[in-house]
């Protein structure tokens, strides 16, 4: 069964990423990519992709129909998502082991996908 591991944090936790050192940063990108890299070999995680920060978004919203386009994260959020990675595992069980083993430190939702494939 497939799900998603949002990996997410507070626009205050994003600051304070932007704002530390370069070494501080390649410390922890060493365990992050460690973690991928040992779950990719394993099989469980068959996708993953970083995002650039929440100034860089871009958000549609709908008013009477209409789409509004409007440049930045969406306004009401308070968090933002940094990246996040499909997984191929046997259960929520077992999607959630994965995700209590995440060593970036930032919550960690999880979403089960739907498969329209199944009757």
């Amino acid at each position: 069964m497939k799900y998603v591991l949002l990996f997410g944090g507070t626009m205050e936790e994003q600051a304070d990423w932007d704002a530390e050192t370069k070494e501080k940063m390649k410390a922890a990108y060493a365990k992050v990519e460690g973690w991928f890299e040992e779950h990719a070999r394993a099989g469980t995680v068959v996708s993953a992709h970083e995002l650039r920060g929440p100034d860089t978004a871009t958000t549609v919203t709908f008013k009477n129909g209409k789409p509004i386009v409007t440049d930045g994260p969406f306004i009401e959020a308070k968090e933002v998502i940094g990246g996040f990675a499909v997984v191929d595992v046997k259960d929520l069980d077992e999607a959630l082991a994965l995700a209590k083993s995440w060593p970036g430190g930032s919550p960690v939702e999880v979403r089960p996908v739907v498969d329209h494939s199944a009757p």
